[in-house]
């Protein structure tokens, strides 16, 4: 008896976690320390889970650690073989480096065989978003109704301050200073950021909550909510503000993400510095956010060939 139990102990303890497989392990990883949300980790799962099959199929090798540099470039020229966007390859290298560089912490590899491996190039698409005239052409019914304020505030919030599709779900009422006219925002791996908003958005802000409070006495702990006071879905926010840009806009994409674009866009047509618009945006490179300035500059030459005697 005592010796059947010491032996289950011992593979739970000793054995067990080490024959989680390798994916798994580094999905745990990239969840639980780096904090990555539930859609990249599911985006890493797809991305590996695709590398392990190739790498079974046409190598008989099912232990990724063992993948060599010349695997790897052949499996991703399958990919290109296979109509992939160069944009889609190269979030796979990004995934495979990210995933052999913990190997490589781990102990599994002695040398990553993502080394010497590089992005392929890929054109740079302006950033789309929606104009300044088209922006004014969203209206609502001015009246005191629940839906309608929530429907106002929650296109307002995405616009004015430019926060992400889940940072403005995660909001709560505490995250709103009245007297300090700002907006704590919880960013990407819980980093902490603050957004000023006009009096104007504070006001609409109040008055949303009167009639929240009245109609749903117990509630979700967040800012918005859905029409059941419970916390908004993704999907929920995507279709209301898809909806209000349908009738504006002719952009093909009618998305939270391209309120943020508008909010970051319209902030350098006005003279805002990069730097400034990089801290608002909550992004931890500036890089990132000079694709702004390039989509500034790239309307400046479209408009100056447009209109310019000699532009064409």
């Amino acid at each position: 008896m005592y010796v059947s139990f010491f032996a289950y102990l011992y593979n739970e303890v000793f054995l067990l976690p080490f024959a989680m497989p390798l994916i798994d392990q580094f999905l745990s990883y990239i969840q639980a320390e780096r904090r990555y949300s539930p859609l990249t980790v599911k985006s890493y799962r797809r991305d590996l889970e695709r590398f392990e099959s190739f790498m079974a199929k046409e190598y008989e090798l099912p232990d990724l650690s063992k993948a060599s540099t010349p695997m790897i470039k052949t499996f991703l020229v399958s990919l290109k073989d296979g109509g992939l966007s160069n944009r889609s390859i190269n979030r796979m290298i990004s995934t495979l480096k990210t995933f052999y560089k913990f190997c490589l912490r781990e102990g599994f590899v002695e040398k990553s065989p993502m080394f010497g491996i590089k992005n392929l190039k890929q054109p740079k698409n302006l950033v789309k978003f929606v104009s300044e005239s088209d922006i004014n052409k969203v209206s609502f019914e001015n009246c005191e109704d629940y839906t309608i304020k929530r429907d106002e505030l929650l296109f307002e919030l995405l616009y004015q301050t430019g926060i992400r599709k889940a940072e403005l779900i995660g909001l709560r009422d505490q995250d709103v200073d009245v007297i300090g006219m700002k907006v704590k925002v919880l960013g990407k791996r819980d980093k902490e950021r603050f957004i000023p908003v006009s009096r104007e958005l504070l006001e609409m802000v109040g008055k949303y909550r009167s009639l929240r409070d009245e109609r749903f006495p117990v509630r979700a702990d967040r800012l918005l909510l859905n029409d059941k006071g419970e916390e908004m879905s993704p999907y929920f926010v995507y279709e209301k503000v898809h909806s209000m840009l349908e009738s504006v806009t002719t952009l093909k994409q009618k998305s939270p993400h391209v309120l943020r674009h508008t909010f970051a866009t319209h902030l350098l047509d006005e003279g805002a510095s990069l730097v400034a618009i990089q801290k608002l945006l909550g992004h931890s490179d500036l890089a990132t956010t000079q694709v702004y300035a390039h989509n500034t500059i790239e309307q400046l030459k479209k408009i100056h060939q447009q209109a310019h005697p000699k532009g064409g």
